[in-house]
C-alpha cells in the first residue's frame, strides 16, 4: 500500500477534513458551554469519528499564543507533529497533517520527526508549511521575524533541504543564504519511498508563488464567493504541479432548517461571542493595513464564528448546495471547523454526507474503503 492509495488521493470529487481540533475553541471564539475542549481524549474521539465516516484528512493549526479575551481561543494547543503521530497511531485510514512554522525548527530535525510520523501512519502523514506572521510568537522563540518577502525565501531554502534529505541516499552538503550544512543524511526514508504531501496556504503574491513551486495541495480563503471561481482558476493555473489539489478553509453550522442554523449562528456570535478576543485577533491580522470599518466588522464576526474562515451556515440542504457550488468553482474539498467536533459530528455524518453522495460529490465509504495500511505487517 503506497501513498497514492491513501484517502487524499481517493475517488471522492469533493473531499472533507476537520480543521483546528488540536486547539482550544477550535475555530470558534465563543463562551458557549459547548465550546471545544481539545483534551487528548476528545481529539482521539473526533479523529476516530472522522476516520470511520470516510473523511479524508484532519488539519491542525500551529499556534503558540492564543487570541486573548475571556476565551483565549487557540491559547491551549497541542504541538502538531507529536499530535499527528498520536492520532495516526489511533486511526486506520484518515490522513493527518502537521503544521510547522519553519522559522522555529531546523529542517533536518523536522524531517526526522516527520518521517517518524509518516511510518506510524504508513504514508498518511502530510506537512502544512507556514512561513510565520505572528510577531509575538517569533519573540517568544527569540527569532527575528523577517520581512514578508524574505520569509518565503527562507522557507524556500528550508523546504528544498527537506525534499533533498527525504530523497537522497548518499550524504550531501548544502550551502545557501540561510543554511550551511555538511554531510546531510537521513534514515529511514519516508514510508514507501516517496515524500509526504506538502501543503501551503499563503495568500499573498509571494506566498502563492512559493506554493506554486513546492506544494502538492493549496489551501485558499474565500472572502467574497462571487470572485471565488476565477481566483481558484488563477491559482490552479499558477501551479507547477498540474495535478495540484486546491482546498478551501471554512466552518460549518448545519441544522435541520435554515432558521435553526441562523439562530444558532447568532447565539454563537452575538449572544456568547468573545468580542474582546475578536478585537485582538483583527488588530494583529490587519496591523499596518488601512482596513475599512465595514470590513473590520465582518472580520470580527468571522473571527468569532470561525477564526476568519468562510462560514457555511444553513440547513443540511443549504450546506450541501454550498459545497456543490465550491466544487463547480474547481475546488477539490474543504477543511471545516465545528463548534464541537464530537457533538456536531452526527449532523455531518448522518445528514450532510448522504446528501453529498446523492449529488455525486462523494461515494459511500463502504463503496471504496480499501484495506487499511494499519493491517499490514
Amino acid at each position: 500500500m503506497g501513498r497514492l492509495h491513501t484517502r487524499m488521493y481517493g475517488p471522492n470529487k469533493f473531499k472533507l477534513g476537520l480543521f483546528g481540533q488540536n486547539c482550544s475553541g477550535g475555530l470558534t471564539m465563543t463562551k458557549a458551554p459547548e465550546r471545544w475542549d481539545p483534551s487528548w481524549r476528545n481529539n482521539v474521539t473526533a479523529a476516530r469519528l472522522a476516520d470511520e465516516a470516510g473523511l479524508e484528512f484532519i488539519l491542525p493549526i500551529g499556534r503558540w499564543h492564543g487570541y486573548k479575551g475571556e476565551t483565549d481561543t487557540e491559547g491551549t494547543a497541542f504541538e502538531t507533529l507529536t499530535w499527528a503521530s498520536g492520532l495516526l497511531a489511533a486511526t486506520r485510514d484518515i490522513c493527518l497533517f502537521g503544521t510547522v512554522h519553519v522559522p522555529f525548527i531546523g529542517p533536518i530535525f523536522a524531517a526526522k520527526q516527520m518521517v517518524t510520523a509518516d511510518h506510524i501512519g504508513k504514508g498518511r502523514f502530510g506537512l502544512n508549511m507556514v512561513s510565520g506572521w505572528n510577531a509575538g510568537e517569533h519573540t517568544m522563540f527569540g527569532v527575528t521575524m523577517r520581512e514578508h518577502e524574505e520569509r518565503y525565501a527562507y522557507t524556500e531554502e528550508w523546504v528544498t533541504i527537506l525534499k533533498r534529505v527525504w530523497a537522497e541516499d548518499e550524504p550531501f552538503d548544502f550551502k545557501g543564504k540561510y543554511f550551511d550544512l555538511k554531510g546531510v543524511l537521513l534514515k529511514p526514508r519516508p514510508y514507501g519511498g516517496d515524500r509526504p504531501m506538502l501543503v501551503s496556504a499563503g495568500n499573498s503574491p509571494a506566498g502563492k508563488a512559493f506554493a506554486a513551486r513546492h506544494a502538492d495541495c493549496l489551501f485558499t480563503s474565500i472572502m467574497e464567493f462571487d470572485a471565488f471561481g476565477p481566483s481558484v482558476a488563477a491559482l490552479r493555473e499558477s501551479s507547477e504541479n498540474k495535478n495540484v489539489g486546491i482546498y478551501a478553509s471554512g466552518h460549518m453550522i448545519a441544522k435541520p432548517t435554515r432558521k435553526e442554523a441562523r439562530d444558532y449562528y447568532n447565539y454563537i456570535v452575538y449572544d456568547t461571542g468573545d468580542w474582546q478576543a475578536a478585537e485582538h485577533a483583527v488588530a494583529i491580522r490587519t496591523k499596518g493595513r488601512d482596513t475599512p470599518l465595514k470590513t473590520l466588522t465582518t472580520l470580527k464576526e468571522r473571527m468569532i464564528s470561525g477564526v476568519g474562515t468562510y462560514p457555511v451556515v444553513g440547513s443540511y440542504d443549504d450546506v450541501v448546495e454550498e459545497y456543490r457550488m465550491m466544487s463547480e468553482c474547481g475546488v477539490d474539498g474543504i477543511a471545516i471547523g465545528l463548534v464541537n467536533y464530537i457533538t456536531d459530528f452526527p449532523a455531518l455524518r448522518d445528514e450532510v454526507l448522504p446528501r453529498m453522495e446523492r449529488l455525486g460529490l462523494r461515494l459511500p465509504v463502504t463503496a471504496w474503503k480499501q484495506e487499511s495500511p494499519v493491517d499490514e505487517a
